[in-house]
Order: C-alpha cells, then sequence, then structure tokens
C-alpha cells in the first residue's frame, strides 16, 4: 500500500507544470482548497501567486528557486516507471483531485496522464483545461450528468470498452469502442439528465469546463464548499 502524503476530507487541487490560467486555479481552489504541486508544479504555482502544501515527484524538473522555498515540503520519489502525476496522485487520500497543467503542452505528456486517469478511476480525478474537463467512468458504475441542451458529451476509449447510454443523441449501445477503431467524440446530450455506464475500465468522458459541478456530482463527491 502506497503512504499517503496528503490527505484531506475535502478536495484537491493538484498542480503541474503545464499552462494555467489564473481563473482555472482561482475555480478550482474553490472547490478543492488544498494545492498539491507535482515536480515542476511548484515553479507554476509560484508564478500564480499560490503556495502547495506539499511537493511530490522525482524532482527532476524542478528549480533552484522553487527547491529553495518549499525545502520544508518536499517529497521526492525517485522511481522512473511512472509520471510525476501519478506519483502525486497515487500518493494522495482526498474525496477528489482537480488536476490543472497536465494538458495543452505535450502530447506524450498529456497521453501519459490520461493513462494514469484511467488506471486509477478510483481516485476520482479530473483534468481541467481552459475549455475542458476530462474524467475516467468508473467501471460497472452508472455515471448521472445533469447538462444543458445539447451539451458536448465526448467519449474517448483508452482500452476496449462497451457500455450503454441514456440522453444521448447518439446512443451507444452496441458499440465497442477502441483507440484504434470506434471512437465517440462530439456527441450531444438530448435530454437533461445523460447516464453512462461501461463494463470495463479505460472510458474518458470529456466535457466543457462550464460542467465541472456536474461531474463533480456524478462521480458522487463528497465534501465540495459551496455545494
Amino acid at each position: 500500500m502506497e503512504t499517503k502524503l496528503v490527505e484531506s476530507l475535502h478536495g484537491i487541487t493538484l498542480i503541474g507544470g503545464g499552462p494555467v490560467p489564473p481563473a482555472l486555479m482561482t475555480e478550482a481552489l474553490g472547490l478543492a482548497p488544498t494545492l498539491v504541486a507535482a515536480d515542476g508544479g511548484a515553479d507554476r504555482a509560484i508564478k500564480l501567486g499560490v503556495s502547495p502544501r506539499a511537493v511530490i515527484g522525482d524532482l527532476d524538473s524542478l528549480s533552484r528557486a522553487a527547491r529553495q522555498r518549499f525545502a520544508d515540503r518536499l517529497h521526492r520519489i525517485t522511481e522512473q516507471y511512472s509520471t510525476d502525476f501519478d506519483k502525486a496522485l497515487r500518493h494522495i487520500s482526498a474525496p477528489f483531485c482537480l488536476c490543472l497543467g497536465f494538458s495543452g503542452g505535450r502530447v506524450d505528456h498529456t497521453l501519459a496522464v490520461f493513462n494514469s486517469l484511467v488506471q486509477r478511476s478510483e481516485r476520482h480525478a479530473l483534468i481541467l483545461s481552459a475549455s475542458d474537463v476530462v474524467l475516467a467512468a468508473p467501471p460497472g458504475r452508472e455515471l448521472q450528468l445533469s447538462l444543458p441542451p445539447r451539451c458536448r458529451v465526448s467519449l474517448f476509449p483508452m482500452a476496449s470498452v462497451t457500455g450503454r447510454s441514456q440522453g444521448l443523441r447518439w446512443p451507444i449501445e452496441g458499440i465497442r469502442f477502441t483507440p484504434a477503431g470506434h471512437i465517440g467524440t462530439s456527441n450531444i446530450a438530448s435530454c437533461p439528465e445523460v447516464r453512462l455506464q461501461f463494463d470495463q475500465p479505460g472510458m474518458l468522458v470529456i466535457l466543457p469546463r462550464a460542467q465541472l459541478r456536474a461531474a463533480l456530482s456524478a462521480l458522487g463527491t463528497q465534501h465540495v464548499p459551496g455545494k
């Protein structure tokens, strides 16, 4: 069992080294007030004027200034078979994680993040960008999403996945989704409640960023300030 370096009864905001609009940081901290940095995310935090409770990773991307500033909260994990995102995620205990600065940069980094997202779907981690919120659908459990009319609901498989849906313009029953085959980008909500259930792990659900609270509610997260 992994040692938990940060524990919270509320959500945790996890910041990486990629681009993070200030408004996105403000929104995330309003819902998940404890900030943790994955390696070079500590430098991004400094630029945004915020301070993480912990910095987790192999620390090979951390500047000297960040090392000095956060010397009392550095947690170095030396193994090299996982990414800094994965290292941080598996050492956090919280109802959910809002993850910023993990998309919009290098494509290989983003794909590695999505890989960890589906492998650790029980962590209830959501990737936030300026335009999207991405979550891994928990296998075997129904997601109930309250969405506005014609809201975009994109599905992207990271493995071979089948599932069921209600409330989508194009139903997904009978489809075998695979990364190199059938995918489900740009589906549309046809009624106020969309229901999704997948038989296997591996499906990413991608929604407009404005639907962050709907995504959190669908995952059954608790202890959301103001909810």
